[in-house]
C-alpha cells in the first residue's frame, strides 16, 4: 500500500508513548513502534494533547479497556501521512482530534454520531479495524491504542478522516486539542443539547474545564442567571471571570443558596458524577427543567430522587459529547473563540508530554483545570 508522507522518508522508528500498564498507576513512558496508516486512515503528528477526565478515570478503573494502552483524546497537530481512499486531507494539514464513528449506522445517519452503534469498539475498544491492538513496543509486545479513535499520549496518532478536524491557522495547537473533548462537551451541553432561550437559568455543578465550558457557552446563548458551583474557590473566581453571575461552594448551604437565586432553574448541569450533587441538582429544577447528567461515574453509583416531583415536566438527560458532530462543533468552538466570545485559554496550563504524571497530579488536585502536554518538534 502506497502511503503518503510529507518529507518522503520511511519510517521503521520507535517513538515514547504514554502508556497506561497497571490500573490505578502512573503512566508510563514507553518505546513503540511508530505506525503505519491504513486504508482510510491518516497519520498525526500530534503537537499537543489534553488531559481529560475521561483519561483518568479509565486509568484508574476497569471500564472495559485492555491494558497496556495508550490513552489521549484530545489531539491536535498535523497531518503527517495518509493512506490509500483518504480524501479532503494532505500532509502539513493543521486538525483538531476528537471522538470516532462509522458515518453508517442509521444514529450516524441521523446525524448523532456521538450515539454510534460502533461506539465502544471505535473508541474503547484498543484495536484497530482487523481487531488486533494497532500499536507494538519495541520488544514486540502488543500496545493496545485507539482510544477515542486516536490515542494521542503520543507523538504520532493514527486516525480516520471522520474525527479529524481542519482547524485555523490563527488557533495555536494548545488551544486547538481541549475542543475534541472537553470543551465540546460542556458547551455542547448548553448550545446543543439545551438550546436555550436568551434569559433561562443555569446552574453548572463542578468548575472543572467541562463545567466552565458550559459556563461560556451559557453566556453565548444569553442564560442568565449562571450558577457555577464548585469546592475549589479559585474555580469560582474563574467561573465569574467567564461570565458566572454567581458562584457557590459546594457544602451544606448549597440547596438554599441555589433556591435563594432562583426557586426553580431551567437547567441543572452535573460535571461531577456525585451522586448526592446530582440528587440535589434534581431537586433544584424548576417546571420543565432539565437535568444534564454528562460525568462518568463509578460503576454501581445510584442517585434517588422523588418521583412526584417530575410531574411538572422535568427531565434527566444523560449525553456523550456535547451531542455534537465535531466536523461541526469544532470549527464552531474555534471561532467563538477567535471572535473572543469562547476564552478557553484561561483555563489552559501547558506541560512538556514528557511530565504527563505531573500534569495529571495538577489536574486531580485542582491546581490546573486543563493540562496541555507539548510535544517536541
Amino acid at each position: 500500500m502506497r502511503v503518503k508522507r510529507r518529507d518522503g522518508v520511511d519510517m521503521h522508528k520507535t517513538m515514547t508513548v504514554a502508556a497506561v500498564v497497571e490500573r490505578a498507576a502512573a503512566f508510563q513512558l514507553l518505546e513503540a513502534e511508530i505506525p503505519e496508516p491504513g486504508p482510510g486512515e491518516l497519520r498525526i503528528a500530534v503537537k499537543a494533547a489534553g488531559i481529560c477526565h475521561t483519561d483518568l478515570v479509565f486509568r484508574d478503573v476497569e471500564l472495559g479497556t485492555p491494558l497496556p494502552m495508550v490513552l489521549g483524546h484530545e489531539g491536535a497537530g498535523v497531518v503527517d501521512a495518509i493512506g490509500e481512499g483518504v480524501e479532503g486531507f494532505a500532509p502539513g494539514d493543521r486538525v483538531a482530534l476528537s471522538y470516532d464513528s462509522c458515518g453508517t449506522c442509521p444514529v450516524c445517519r441521523e446525524g448523532a454520531p456521538q450515539y454510534c452503534a460502533q461506539w465502544p469498539l471505535r473508541n474503547i475498544a484498543g484495536v484497530g479495524p482487523d481487531m488486533a491492538p494497532r500499536l507494538k513496543l519495541a520488544s514486540g509486545q502488543p500496545l493496545f491504542a485507539s482510544f477515542f479513535g486516536q490515542s494521542s499520549f503520543a507523538p504520532y496518532a493514527i486516525t480516520r478522516a471522520r474525527n479529524t478536524v481542519p482547524i485555523p491557522d490563527a488557533l495555536p495547537f494548545h488551544l486547538a486539542a481541549p475542543l475534541g473533548c472537553g470543551m465540546q462537551t460542556g458547551a455542547g451541553a448548553v448550545l446543543n443539547t439545551l438550546a436555550p432561550r436568551p434569559g433561562q437559568s443555569l446552574a453548572v455543578l463542578g468548575a472543572g474545564a467541562v463545567g466552565l465550558a458550559a459556563v461560556m457557552a451559557g453566556c453565548v446563548a444569553g442564560m442568565d442567571p449562571i450558577v457555577a458551583v464548585d469546592r475549589i474557590p479559585a474555580r469560582l473566581d474563574l467561573a465569574r471571570a467567564l461570565g458566572a453571575t454567581h458562584a457557590f461552594l459546594s457544602g451544606d448551604t448549597l440547596a438554599a443558596d441555589l433556591a435563594a437565586i432562583r426557586p426553580g432553574f431551567d437547567a441543572v448541569l452535573d460535571t461531577t458524577g456525585v451522586p448526592a450533587l446530582i440528587e440535589l441538582g434534581i431537586a433544584a429544577l424548576g417546571t420543565r427543567g432539565v437535568m444534564l447528567v454528562l460525568a462518568v461515574s463509578p460503576p454501581g453509583a445510584t442517585a434517588s430522587f422523588a418521583l412526584s416531583g417530575f410531574l411538572g415536566g422535568k427531565r434527566i438527560q444523560g449525553l456523550i459529547e456535547g451531542d455534537a458532530d465535531p466536523q461541526v462543533f469544532v470549527p464552531r468552538l474555534a471561532a467563538l473563540h477567535l471572535e473572543g466570545r469562547f476564552p478557553h485559554d484561561l483555563l489552559v496550563e501547558t506541560f512538556p508530554f514528557a511530565e504527563i504524571n505531573r500534569a495529571a497530579d495538577a489536574m486531580e488536585t485542582g491546581a490546573t483545570v486543563k493540562p496541555v502536554l507539548l510535544f517536541e518538534g
